[in-house]
């Protein structure tokens, strides 16, 4: 019995360690391979800390087998965030079931919702149709067509919440493509995602990262495994140069003064929010500032976060669309543990895309050069990161 997780590990917090242990629990797994993000986040993010650091504190957290989520994935929607994850695990044809973490804890209602919105029924057609007429939003003519078809009060609840999204996402994935990988969920506990402070419980991800911008790594002992307290503190100890989203403000700046244009050619942009964005940054001063001085009931926080961040790493000169909605065309090897040798070596065998373990020089497809841009620009952060770190570093052993 394999088991597959779609993280990003920004850092591996005790929230994660939970849900791994429940994993192992839950399942009794032979084995965990984790589909991670790389140097960028789906909410529009730099990594606080690269890709090789955070495989390194996951296998040392108990994670067997890690491998990267393309970049194209990793810094889009949540519908394509999850269709990467889950083509990637299930091209590698030895995955039995994916384990996610949600809110609702329930997955009967996660996939009865996947259902209607993977195939559409003409009832429910029928109703957003409704809804839609009487001037509703979107958000709300899609909750209550659903409410109103399943039967269930709680729609609008369980689709706001984010990893519900997700997990819904996530399983739309394996009905579209045809997988045989069972989807399993653990109720969520602790701080939700973005809770920007410190939890008596699980600490969320952000709060640990806003803690770090100011305050004493050694104030976070008791919010962190020990294996990544200690990867955090060594890295602190050497100067080590944790990245936070506003270290990409001046160089987005820069590029949208010299050339604005490049802005409408991403995939997110519609409706004028290029020129709004272009107005704004003039007069902002901070990524947060124009973020918040351009977002809109329409367009989120979270949403233009992402525009800009993809605007840095220059994606405008690819059809990220097209890229996004194909399969994960490869299996890029991040790092693995003795029992990751061996489901390696089992993948090698059965996968029906190629396995990467050094990254080849000529013939690459779209979605790798991608990831290479990524890491290049992530260098421009990370003063520890070399431009062309990808063909440096082999995957992490332990």
């Amino acid at each position: 019995m394999i088991t597959g997780i779609i993280t990003e590990y920004n850092p591996f917090h005790k929230g994660h360690e939970y849900h791994l242990n429940k994993c192992k629990l839950d399942t009794q797994s032979d084995g965990i391979v984790c589909v991670m993000s790389g140097n960028f986040m789906q909410r529009g993010v730099p990594a606080f800390i690269d890709k090789w650091k955070r495989t390194e504190m996951a296998l040392r957290n108990g994670i067997d087998l890690i491998i990267e989520l393309p970049l194209v994935y990793s810094l889009s929607s949540a519908e394509h965030f999850a269709f990467g994850g889950i083509s990637l695990l299930n091209s590698l044809n030895i995955i039995d079931n994916i384990y996610f973490g949600s809110e609702e804890g329930n997955v009967k209602i996660l996939e009865d919702i996947s259902n209607v919105l993977a195939f559409e029924p003409e009832k429910y057609k029928f109703l957003l149709k409704n809804y839609l007429s009487l001037g509703l939003p979107f958000h709300s003519s899609r909750a209550n067509a659903l409410s109103e078809y399943l039967k269930c009060d709680d729609i609008l609840k369980i689709i706001s919440n984010s990893n519900n999204i997700l997990g819904i996402e996530y399983i739309k994935a394996l009905k579209s493509l045809h997988s045989s990988i069972i989807p399993i969920t653990l109720k969520r506990e602790g701080s939700k995602y973005n809770d920007k402070c410190l939890s008596s419980t699980f600490s969320s991800a952000t709060s640990i990262r806003n803690h770090l911008k100011k305050g004493d790594i050694r104030d976070l002992k008791e919010d962190l495994p020990k294996e990544s307290y200690d990867i955090l503190n060594d890295l602190s100890s050497s100067h080590y140069s944790f990245v936070f989203e506003e270290d990409m403000f001046k160089y987005i700046k820069y590029k949208l003064l010299m050339n604005g244009n490049s802005l409408s050619n991403l995939p997110d942009i519609s409706e004028g929010l290029d020129n709004k964005i272009l107005k704004e940054v003039i007069n902002s001063n901070s990524l947060n500032e124009l973020i918040l001085k351009s977002k809109s009931k329409r367009y989120t926080y979270t949403r233009i976060n992402r525009i800009l961040t993809q605007s840095f790493l220059n994606l405008e000169e690819y059809d990220l669309l097209k890229l996004s909605k194909k399969s994960t065309p490869y299996c890029r090897v991040l790092g693995f543990n003795s029992n990751g040798k061996k489901i390696l070596k089992r993948i090698k065998k059965s996968s029906s895309i190629d396995i990467i373990t050094k990254l080849p020089k000529k013939n690459i497809n779209d979605h790798m050069k991608i990831d290479i841009l990524g890491t290049k620009a992530y260098s421009i952060l990370n003063n520890k990161i070399n431009p062309m770190q990808d063909y440096l570093t082999s995957p992490i052993i332990i």
